[in-house]
């Protein structure tokens, strides 16, 4: 047979080229098996990849890779839905200096908004061709075919998968919607998986913080320490950049700021607020979580300083008991963050209602104990008068009428000596009765020694630490009145410039009564007084200082923390009004 023929179906001869066309079209066909075969095989690796992380951030991250990879485009992304918008948008091919140049990321307008209106694959080979196409933003990458599909979650559709620029120029076909199909189901599956996931994870922690704060509560632990550790356990369960927790103030409708932890938390740390025109309040009165997208836009925030800059998506909670509300729980996370969501307010809602039935608990413990306290100091203060003091008088009478019978002149000095001891002793322990029997049920006490320490414990709620407190001399008995006033506003005055003013983190205060004198001494470790600043709390301290004949000076203080302290000291005589 020549060579170029072939035999014909009548015996006769068909020419080379027929037969070459008839193999070339099976290599072809076979190609095509072979890339089939490929791409199914990379479509199973894809959802085994997709099925394996558990961490959320990393799905959606892998779901995305895997898209562009499977039906080779140049762009992918993939759009996280709530409401009506985009609350993240997750890029592959865009670099992120593209990105900057770009700007904000869209939140759900155009061919992107088109999938969330509809969810349905959308296929196109131009872009610009399509009525709901408006045009990219400035330094945008050029984009013309494009392919998106939905990610359904259950019957919940969770997202949408956005492909463009399919490689080589040419457009996507149907074979690429239905594999990006596929993949979209197998993503809602590890979704759900994940979701799962970070709920048990979530949930576990929520128990083990709440079980932290009862046991520091019931232990008797210091309020404060707690509620860093409610603010501290809620930031960092939730993912919030800040965190603010603020209690009622008494006999006020009024919130007040307590602990405030992470971005511009100085900005929140000890503002009143009233309820109507803050969120926090807003929460309160609507007795349930609220939600914002953008904290710094939200109508119900009216009151109070501007103090969310940077700041997007807010959570508030209250804290109520079957007794009513005792404060609320702010998060807030930093601008183009994902808001939160119903899944997080629900744990975080039952979290700060444990937090707040606790912190009731141990105050009727704490209330118990004062009583039990009183009863005790009662007691004590009963036998010293009936027994101490009694016996103490009869003493200082047998030594008076000794003296009569000691002739020697420095014997009888020392007799005389011993009874004035005895009678300064006496003095001391009516001091001492008169600080025990002081009303602890009067919201003021009376006693110099009490509202000192008063004073001191209200300001640790603010300061965020308990300062030192020393008292030596007879506060109660030896300062008028009229001076324990001026004491405790002194006091009120020094420590809340510490608060507002210093950044320290240890402070100490001193009460001292010698002779005739009353000398009050204020030291912090913070940055010390501004020069050229404002005093005009420092003038009133000067004026109240000179209104009773006495001085006022400033120094620096410790010096061990932000910068060199400072320290106040108020001196005033006692006892022109002590004759009066």
């Amino acid at each position: 047979m020549p060579v170029g023929e072939g035999i014909d179906r009548d015996g006769g001869r068909l020419p080379r080229l027929r037969l070459d066309e008839l193999l070339d079209e099976l290599q072809v066909r076979i190609d095509a098996v072979r890339g089939t075969q490929n791409r199914v095989h990379s479509l199973l690796e894809a959802v085994l990849s997709v099925g394996r992380e558990l961490d959320l951030p990393q799905v959606l991250r892998q779901i995305v890779e895997s898209a562009v990879e499977l039906v080779d485009a140049e762009y992918g992304a993939l759009g996280v839905i709530e409401g009506t918008r985009l609350s993240e948008f997750l890029t592959v091919g865009v670099t992120e200096e593209q990105a900057r140049a770009i700007g904000p990321l869209p939140s759900g307008h155009g061919i992107l908004g088109e999938l969330i209106r509809h969810p349905e694959p959308l296929r196109l080979r131009e872009i610009s061709d399509h009525p709901a196409s408006y045009g990219f933003p400035p330094n945008h990458p050029p984009m013309h075919s494009f392919l998106g599909v939905p990610i359904r979650v259950r019957e919940e559709v969770f997202g949408n998968l956005y492909m463009a620029q399919k490689r080589g120029g040419s457009e996507f076909d149907a074979e690429d919607e239905t594999v990006l199909g596929t993949l979209a189901v197998a993503a809602g599956v590890a979704i759900e998986n994940a979701r799962l996931y970070k709920a048990a994870r979530d949930r576990q922690r929520w128990m083990e913080a709440n079980a932290e704060v009862v046991a520091h509560l019931l232990s008797g632990a210091a309020e404060t320490d707690v509620l860093h550790g409610i603010v501290r356990h809620a930031r960092s369960i939730a993912g919030a950049d800040l965190g603010a927790l603020a209690l009622l103030v008494e006999d006020s409708t009024d919130l007040r700021v307590m602990i405030a932890m992470g971005t511009d938390a100085q900005a929140h740390q000890g503002l009143r607020l009233p309820r109507e025109g803050s969120f926090m309040g807003a929460a309160m009165t609507a007795g349930e979580p609220i939600t914002t997208a953008e904290v710094q836009k939200d109508p119900r925030v009216t009151a109070g300083p501007p103090r969310f800059a940077g700041l997007g998506p807010a959570l508030a909670v209250p804290m109520t008991t079957d007794e009513g509300g005792r404060g609320a729980l702010l998060l807030a996370r930093e601008e183009g963050a994902p808001p939160f969501s119903a899944a997080e307010a629900a744990p975080l809602l039952a979290f700060a209602g444990q937090a707040a039935l606790a912190m009731e608990l141990a105050e009727r413990r704490r209330s118990a104990e004062q009583l039990t306290l009183l009863e005790d100091r009662d007691r004590i203060a009963r036998d010293l008068h009936d027994l101490a003091i009694q016996r103490l008088f009869a003493t200082g009478m047998t030594l008076q009428s000794a003296l009569r019978f000691v002739d020697h002149p420095q014997a009888s000095e020392r007799l005389m000596r011993a009874v004035d001891d005895l009678d300064e002793t006496i003095k001391i322990i009516r001091s001492t009765i008169f600080g025990l029997r002081a009303k602890e049920a009067e919201r003021r006490p009376q006693g110099l020694r009490s509202r000192a320490s008063a004073s001191v414990e209200q300001a640790a709620r603010t300061l965020g630490f308990t300062p030192a407190l020393h008292m030596e001399g007879l506060l109660d008995t030896e300062v008028p009145q009229p001076v324990v006033e001026d004491v405790v506003a002194v006091l009120a005055e020094a420590l809340s410039n510490i608060a507002r003013h210093a950044g320290a983190t240890a402070a100490e205060v001193a009460l001292v009564v010698t002779g005739p004198t009353l000398t009050v001494t204020v030291t912090d470790n913070g940055v010390g007084l501004p020069a050229g600043g404002r005093r005009s709390g420092l003038r009133n301290l000067a004026e109240r200082a000179e209104r009773l004949g006495g001085t006022f000076e400033t120094g620096p203080g410790l010096g061990t923390g932000a910068g060199p302290g400072t320290r106040v000291r108020w001196q005033v005589p006692l006892a022109p009004m002590a004759a009066d």
